[in-house]
């Protein structure tokens, strides 16, 4: 067993660190500032930003496991959040003098016995001990402005929610942000910080966030010019239609990234998923998000998009989260965005390995076939027959568009329906109408072909059912359902 742990994190070690730091920015992609090669970041949230002001679970685990654990499940950064006033007004209280401050007896007991040499240091101190414990994983960190007064976030009238509310002052916010950039910027794993979390409420004001925004912006690069800097909306960073007409001016080159956030319920949108299709649900929300903020990676103007938060309602259903988050897997992937999951439930368990298009590659480009439902990746065996694989390993396709074979890339062989019910073939026969495919949705999420009576059979795999992928009958064509066990996207990549 600790054999295969420390080939795990040697491997680990090896991917995380093929690239090197600072990273910048190209178009809309993130990159080695040395190489420019793509640097997608898939990174877990991890709270620091409450009364505590302690990243949530020192009580529990002990800091190394938890980073330990956080890196082999794939995370390659975290995006730790934190309080204005935690270096304002608060960075000379220890740990301990927080804690009993705050009654919070059994969790100082907890961390005495899993982390102790937290206890004494000062909550800014065990910030940075967390951030080294990442550094030594491999981990990159990017650094959350999530409030200025330690509280959990949030809500229109929590005071935090825009320059000039209770909490918010501005000149004390860009005070902490200097202290913050000017702290990390010797630490090579910070690679980037935000400016702010989520802006809202009645203040809310175009011209007063284009003021500060920059100034904050500025503030940040002055004290470390090796950050990326994360620029946020309005509504619950959900807004950035304004910048359509007006673009932000920043006099700052290859640094500046923007983020967005997607929950199941933003815009009061969540009893979609359940009231009608899922093929329409994501479709609104897919166009949603496309209008909102897609033009920031087209034209001159181009700059990341960094979904820096997106998931479920904690109180909603299953079915309902389940539903949301396998459509908004779909259009990160389909978009190859740079993502961050807050909120996750239940035993989905959200993958990404695909390699989608790399600026710096010279590969052709190829697709892979994906099942958001399940966050698996198509794979052909030595027996050449179709499976459902993590999306580590997956086959190459080629596809030409409707009516047109799906080939496996290297072979002569194509993908074959075999029937209602029956497990899909490869074949040589790429001309035949069972060779044939085509999307049968307008967001293409289901390939099919159609049968010898006109029926359409769809590519299908239920995880609880079978463990070959199958073409069945076409769900919900005529009526609303949710046919999300044949949810079928091509994705396109071209790492080698």
């Amino acid at each position: 067993m600790q054999k295969t742990i420390l080939i795990q994190l040697l491997l680990l070690s090896f991917a995380t660190l093929c690239y090197s730091l600072p990273l910048s920015t190209s178009s809309r992609w993130i990159v080695d500032g040395l190489t420019g090669a793509r640097v997608k970041l898939i990174c877990a949230n991890w709270p620091g930003h409450p009364e505590p002001m302690l990243a949530e679970g020192l009580n529990k685990r002990p800091v190394g496991e938890i980073v330990r654990h956080t890196a082999l499940m794939g995370f390659n950064c975290v995006r730790l959040t934190y309080a204005t006033h935690m270096f304002t007004r608060y960075a000379h209280l220890t740990v301990t003098q927080n804690f009993r401050r705050l009654g919070l007896q059994d969790e100082i007991e907890g961390i005495s016995h899993n982390n102790p040499e937290f206890l004494n240091m000062t909550v800014v101190e065990a910030q940075t001990a967390v951030i080294e414990a990442l550094g030594q994983y491999g981990v990159m960190v990017v650094l959350d402005n999530q409030v200025s007064h330690p509280m959990w976030c949030c809500s229109d009238d929590d005071g935090n929610g825009f320059f000039g509310d209770k909490y918010f002052d501005p000149q004390e916010w860009l005070k902490g942000l200097h202290i913050v950039a000017n702290r990390y910027k010797d630490t090579s794993m910070v690679v980037a910080m935000s400016l702010r979390n989520e802006l809202r409420g009645p203040l809310q004001n175009e011209t007063v966030w284009r003021w500060y925004m920059s100034k904050g912006a500025e503030t940040i690069h002055k004290a470390n010019p090796n950050s990326l800097v994360l620029v946020s909306g309005l509504t619950y960073d959900i807004d950035f239609t304004f910048l359509k007409k007006k673009p932000l001016k920043l006099n700052i080159k290859n640094k500046i990234v923007y983020e967005f956030h997607r929950y199941s319920f933003s815009e009061g949108q969540g009893p979609i998923w359940l009231n009608q299709s899922l093929t329409k649900a994501c479709d609104s929300v897919m166009q949603e998000t496309q209008n909102k903020v897609g033009f920031l990676g087209e034209g001159e103007n181009a700059a990341p998009l960094f979904i820096t938060e997106f998931g479920i309602n904690q109180m909603g259903t299953d079915r309902a989260d389940n539903l949301f988050l396998a459509c908004y897997v779909s259009f990160l992937a389909e978009k190859d965005l740079d993502w961050t999951i807050w909120a996750l439930q239940g035993s989905y368990y959200l993958r990404d390995g695909l390699h989608n298009p790399d600026p710096s590659s010279m590969g052709p480009t190829y697709f892979i076939m994906y099942h958001p439902w399940s966050g698996n990746c198509m794979h052909v065996d030595k027996h050449s027959k179709v499976h459902p694989s993590d999306c580590w390993s997956y086959s190459k396709w080629s596809h030409a568009g409707n009516g047109n074979p799906i080939r496996l890339i290297g072979t002569e062989l194509c993908l074959s329906a075999a029937g209602d019910g029956i497990p899909v073939t490869l074949s040589n026969n790429c001309t035949g109408s069972r060779s044939k495919w085509q999307s049968v949705s307008n967001s293409k999420f289901r390939l099919a072909n159609k049968d010898e009576d006109g029926t359409y059979l769809c590519l299908d795999w239920d995880p609880d059912y079978s463990s070959r992928i199958l073409t069945n009958k076409c769900k919900c064509l005529e009526h609303d359902c949710h046919p999300h066990s044949q949810w079928f996207k091509l994705i396109s990549a071209n790492v080698e």
